[in-house]
C-alpha cells in the first residue's frame, strides 16, 4: 500500500509546496493536487515538480469539460518531463456547479467525454495521430462545425518522458466507477467507507473488471482521511475537524435533487441523515447540519485514535481494496506522522 496526501493550503500554496520534500523524506509516495475553482493543478503540479526528487505527482483532478483532449494530452507529457516521469493525470466530471457555474460549459455526457478523453490521451503519448469520432470529432470537418476544413491528424510534436501515463478516475456514480474499472489504471472514491464500500460500489467494480483492458495492471484504489495518533479524548475530538467538509458535500455541494454526495450518504445507509443534513445545510443552518453527522462515520472514513486502532483502520482500507492510503495528518510534525504511518503500514 502507499502513502499520499494533497497539498493543502489556506491562501498561498507555494508555502504549501515547499513543506511537501520534508513529507517526501518522510516517505510519501503520492501527493495530490486539486483544481476545483481555485488556483490551476498543472502549474502547482510544475512548481512542485521543481522542488521533489521522488514523489509522484498526481492531479485529483483536472475535469473533463474545460480542456480538449488535445490540451490534456499536452499537460500529461508536460507533466510527466518536468517531473522525470512521476506524473499521474486524474480525470472527473466534477459537478454541473463548477463546470455551468464557473467554466460556462454544459455539463452533458460525463461518461462518453471521460472515455474517449482517456483513449485519445493514451493513443497521443504513444505519438499516433489523434484521429476519434464521437463527443469529441479530430481532426473537425466542415460538416462537423470546422470553419477552413484544413484541419488534418497531427501527433504530439515532441517525444514523451513515457508512452504511458497513469490516468486516474474520481468517480462515484455505478457506471462512472465501472468505467474506471475497465479501462482506467486507477479509482479515486470520495467519502469512503471501507466497511461499506462493497455494498455501494461491489457489483460496479466486478462489472467493469470484467471487461477490463488487455495490458493494464489491476486498479489502484486511492481512499482515506485524517490521521491522529493518540490516546486520550483530545484525539477523538480531532474527529469534529471533519465534520464541516462532510456537511458542505453531502448538504451542500449540489442542487436539493442532485447532489452525488448526498446520494451516496444514503448508499451507505444514512437516509434519514442524509435528508437532515441537506435541509439544514440549504437553510443555512451549517453548523446544525455538522452536527447531524454520525460520529460512526467520522471513525470508519479516519484513523483518529491510539496506534492499535489506526493500525486496524489501515487494515480496514487495505481489505476493502484500497492500495494508496490519502491521508490528512492532523499533526503538527506532519512529516513525523507520515513517518509513523508508513511504518504502520509496512508493518
Amino acid at each position: 500500500m502507499k502513502l499520499s496526501s494533497a497539498l493543502m493550503y489556506a491562501g498561498n500554496p507555494r508555502d504549501a509546496a515547499d513543506q511537501v520534500g520534508a513529507l517526501e523524506k518522510a516517505g510519501l509516495d503520492t501527493i495530490w493536487v486539486a483544481e476545483a475553482y481555485g488556483f490551476d493543478s498543472p502549474t502547482l503540479m510544475g512548481y512542485l515538480a521543481a522542488k521533489t526528487e521522488t514523489v509522484e505527482i498526481g492531479a485529483a483532478i483536472l475535469n473533463v469539460y474545460s480542456r480538449t483532449p488535445g490540451a490534456l494530452l499536452q499537460t500529461a507529457a508536460g507533466l510527466d518531463n518536468v517531473s522525470g516521469g512521476r506524473a499521474i493525470i486524474g480525470l472527473g466530471a466534477s459537478g454541473p456547479q463548477v463546470i455551468e457555474g464557473f467554466h460556462g460549459l454544459p455539463y452533458a455526457n460525463p461518461l462518453g467525454r471521460t472515455r474517449e478523453i482517456i483513449a485519445l490521451i493514451r493513443s497521443g503519448l504513444r505519438r499516433e495521430p489523434l484521429v476519434h469520432e464521437g463527443t469529441f470529432n479530430v481532426p473537425l470537418t466542415k460538416e462537423q462545425g470546422a470553419i477552413t476544413g484544413l484541419g488534418k491528424p497531427l501527433k504530439l510534436l515532441v517525444t514523451p518522458e513515457r508512452p504511458s501515463i497513469p490516468l486516474y478516475i474520481a468517480a462515484l456514480g455505478g457506471k462512472s466507477v465501472a468505467g474506471a474499472a475497465e479501462y482506467a489504471d486507477g479509482w479515486i472514491p470520495f467519502l469512503y467507507h471501507p466497511e461499506r464500500a462493497s455494498a455501494v460500489w461491489g457489483d460496479a467494480l466486478a462489472k467493469g473488471a470484467a471487461k477490463r483492458h488487455d495490458g493494464l495492471a489491476p486498479l489502484e484504489v486511492v481512499a482515506g482521511g485524517m490521521v491522529a495518533i493518540g490516546e486520550g479524548p483530545e484525539t477523538k475530538a480531532l474527529l469534529d475537524f471533519a465534520r464541516p467538509l462532510v456537511a458542505l458535500y453531502v448538504g451542500g455541494m449540489g442542487a436539493r435533487d442532485k447532489n452525488f454526495y448526498n446520494t451516496l450518504f444514503r448508499q451507505y445507509g444514512y437516509e434519514k441523515e442524509a435528508e437532515e443534513i441537506q435541509n439544514l445545510y440549504l437553510d443555512g443552518k451549517k453548523k446544525e447540519a455538522e452536527a447531524v453527522i454520525p460520529l460512526e462515520f467520522l471513525e470508519a472514513m479516519n484513523l483518529v485514535g491510539p496506534e492499535s486502532y489506526v493500525k486496524e483502520r489501515i487494515a480496514a482500507f487495505r481489505e476493502s481494496g484500497v492500495t494508496n492510503l490519502q491521508i490528512t495528518p492532523m499533526a503538527e510534525d506532519a512529516p513525523a506522522l507520515v513517518a509513523h504511518v508508513k511504518e504502520l503500514i509496512n508493518a
